[in-house]
C-alpha cells in the first residue's frame, strides 16, 4: 500500500499480545489509526524479518499480469475503460464498482477503507464490492470530481460464438458430453463452491466454469443462486446437427476393409474382442479417408490431417478419437514395426465425467417391470456382483461356486482373474433359472447354446428402462455403476469394492465418493470424542 507517500506492507492478523509483541519487534513498524492497521516498510531486510517472525505468512506474490488465469483478473477484461486520465470516473458491473482515479494518497486512504477493496494491476484501477451503500459513499465522497459513471448490466462470454447474459443472471448448461456449464460475472461465492466440485475446470477463452454433470451438484449451485438472489437461467444442449456422419462402405467406391495382417496381429497379442471391433473400424475410416492412398504411403500430416477432420467435421467424442490414435499407432508400431518416432499425435484431453446411478427404488423398479425371468436374471447378475456387461456373457457354469458364495470372473479387462460376490438372494433366482433354462457351458444361452450376446443384453436394459419410466441414461453398465454406489452407501470399505470390482487403481474407484453423500451425517468428528466441558 502507499502511506503518506512512502511503500509499505499492510498486515492483517488476529491481535494477540504475542503477536503484537513479534511485529513491533520488526524496525519501523507502525500503527495507522486511518487504516486501523499495522504496518511495515515494504523493504526485503523488513519481509524478510516478518517471515522469520511468522513463517505461515500468507500473502499476494508478484504475478506477470499477462500469466493471470482470466478467473484471477478482478475486473471483466471486456469492460472498456475511458482512456482519460481526468476526474474520478466510475464503472459497476454487477456485484463489484471499479474506480479509475489519478494517484492521491487521501484518496488510497479512502478507498481502503471499503472491506475487501483491492488494486486491480491489469486495468489500474481499485475495485471495490457493489453492496449496502458503496455507491452511495463513493459519489458523496467523489462529488465534484467524477467525470462519468457507467453502468454495465452485461456479461459477455463465448459459446459457439459470442453471448450475453445479464451481470445477476447465472447460465447453467448441461452438455450432451455429460458436463454442466456454469457461466455468470464474477462471484467469489460461486467461485469456491464451485471449485469445492471434483474435476472443475475454467475455460479462460470462453469464459465459463465446468463441472461433471451430478444432481446432487446442479442442486448445491442451483441453492447457492437462489441464496445469493441471482437469476437463474437453464438450458441443455442440442445435438449437434452440423456435424457429419461417418461415411459407410456405400458412400465409398472401392471401400477398403481393414488388412487381414491388423486383425491377426490384434489376435495374436490376444487383446480383447471387443478392443479388436473397435480398433477394426477406427482403422477403416482412417484408410477410408484416403481410399486412393496406398496405406504403407501415409504420412505424419495425413495422419494429424484426419484427426483434425474427426475432431471439426466429425465433431467425435475425445473417447473415439483416442480409440482412433490407438488404431493408428497399433499399425504403424506393431505390424509394420515402425519406430514410435516416425509421427507424433497430440492426445485430447478427456472430458471427466460422473457415472450415472440408479437408485434402490429405481433398480428395483427396473427389476419389477421385468416379465422374462431370464432377462430378469441377466440384470439382476449385472446388478448384485458389479459385472460389466461382457463379463456378464462370458460366465460359465462352472464360475459358480455356490459352497463359498463367490462368482469367478475369468480374464475380465486386463486380462485378470478376480472372485466378486454370489448373492444369497440371487442364488435363490439361479436355481429356478437352472430349473427352467438347463444351460450346459455357459450361464446364459443364446441361439443354437451359443454365448448370449452383448448387443442383446444392452437391448434388455433398454427395454426395461423404457417401461419403468425412468428419464436418466442407462446402460447395461449403469447396474455395475449402483452396485459400487450403494455398497458405499451401505459402508463397505473402499479397498473392499476396489477388489470386487477389479480396478487396480483406488483412482478408479474413488469417483464414486463424488456421487454420494450418503451416510455423511452417521460420522463423527474426532472432537465429538473428546472430553472438553
Amino acid at each position: 500500500m502507499v502511506y503518506k507517500n512512502e511503500n509499505r506492507i499492510k498486515l492483517e492478523f488476529v491481535s494477540t499480545p504475542e503477536s503484537l509483541l513479534l511485529i513491533k519487534r520488526i524496525p519501523g513498524s507502525q500503527w495507522s489509526a486511518d487504516l486501523q492497521s499495522w504496518h511495515i516498510p515494504y523493504t526485503n531486510q523488513s519481509f524478510q524479518e516478518l517471515i522469520r517472525h511468522f513463517p505461515d505468512v500468507d500473502y499476494p506474490q508478484k504475478k506477470n499480469i499477462s500469466n493471470l488465469r482470466e478467473d484471477e483478473k478482478l475486473v471483466d477484461p471486456n469492460v472498456n475503460f475511458s482512456e482519460s486520465k481526468g476526474g474520478v470516473r466510475i464503472y459497476v458491473f454487477g456485484k463489484k464498482i471499479a474506480v479509475k482515479l489519478p494517484k492521491k494518497d487521501s484518496d488510497t486512504i479512502f478507498l481502503l477503507s471499503f472491506k475487501y477493496s483491492k488494486w486491480d494491476p491489469v486495468k489500474f484501477c481499485w475495485v471495490i464490492p457493489n453492496y449496502g451503500k458503496n455507491l452511495s459513499l463513493l459519489e458523496e465522497y467523489f462529488n465534484g470530481r467524477i467525470a462519468e459513471i457507467i453502468i454495465h448490466d452485461e456479461f459477455n462470454f463465448e459459446l459457439k460464438g459470442p453471448r450475453k447474459i445479464a451481470m445477476d443472471e447465472v447460465l447453467l448448461i448441461r452438455t450432451k458430453a455429460g458436463r454442466l456449464k456454469i457461466i455468470f460475472a464474477n462471484n467469489i461465492a460461486l467461485t469456491q463452491l464451485i471449485k469445492s466440485m471434483p474435476y472443475y475446470n475454467w475455460n479462460s477463452s470462453g469464459k465459463w466454469w465446468s463441472v461433471p454433470f451430478a444432481e446432487k451438484y446442479l442442486e448445491e449451485i442451483k441453492t447457492a443462486i437462489l441464496h445469493q438472489r441471482l437469476k437463474l437461467l437453464y438450458e441443455e444442449e442440442e445435438e449437434d446437427t452440423e456435424k457429419k456422419s461417418r461415411r459407410s462402405a456405400l458412400d465409398i467406391p472401392n471401400y477398403r476393409k481393414c488388412p487381414a495382417e491388423f486383425i491377426l496381429k490384434v489376435k495374436e497379442m490376444r487383446y480383447a474382442e471387443s478392443t479388436l471391433k473397435t480398433y477394426k473400424a477406427a482403422f477403416e475410416e482412417f484408410i477410408n479417408y484416403y481410399n486412393e492412398v496406398e496405406i504403407d504411403d501415409f504420412n505424419e500430416s495425413m495422419i494429424t490431417d484426419f484427426l483434425r477432420y474427426l475432431v471439426i467435421e466429425r465433431k467425435v467424442s475425445t473417447s473415439y478419437q483416442n480409440q482412433a490414435i490407438n488404431s493408428i499407432k497399433f499399425y504403424f508400431e506393431k505390424v509394420l514395426k515402425r519406430d514410435r518416432g516416425v509421427y507424433y499425435v497430440d492426445r485430447p484431453r478427456k472430458e471427466k465425467t460422473l457415472p450415472n446411478v440408479l437408485s434402490e427404488d429405481e433398480v428395483k423398479r427396473l427389476f419389477d417391470v421385468i416379465s422374462n425371468f431370464k432377462h430378469k436374471c441377466i440384470l439382476m447378475l449385472a446388478y448384485s456382483a458389479g459385472l460389466r456387461v461382457s463379463e456378464v456373457v462370458n460366465v460359465k457354469l462352472t464360475d459358480i461356486d455356490s459352497k463359498r458364495m463367490q462368482i469367478r470372473i475369468a480374464q475380465a479387462k486386463g486380462k485378470k482373474d478376480r472372485y466378486t460376490l454370489l448373492s444369497p438372494k440371487y442364488l435363490i433366482f439361479l436355481r429356478k433359472y437352472f430349473e427352467v433354462y438347463r444351460p450346459k457351458v455357459w450361464l446364459f444361452e443364446g441361439a443354437n447354446r451359443s454365448k448370449y450376446s452383448v448387443r442383446s443384453v444392452q437391448a434388455i436394459v433398454q427395454e426395461a428402462v423404457k417401461k419403468a419410466g425412468i428419464t436418466k441414461k442407462v446402460t447395461a453398465h449403469t447396474f455395475r455403476h449402483s452396485f459400487a454406489t450403494h455398497l458405499l452407501e451401505h459402508g463397505t470399505d473402499l479397498r473392499y469394492i476396489q477388489s470386487l470390482l477389479g480396478h487396480e487403481s483406488s483412482k478408479t474407484t474413488e469417483i464414486y465418493t463424488h456421487i454420494t453423500t450418503k451416510g455423511f451425517d452417521q460420522i463423527k468428528s474426532p472432537l465429538d470424542g473428546l472430553d472438553i466441558f
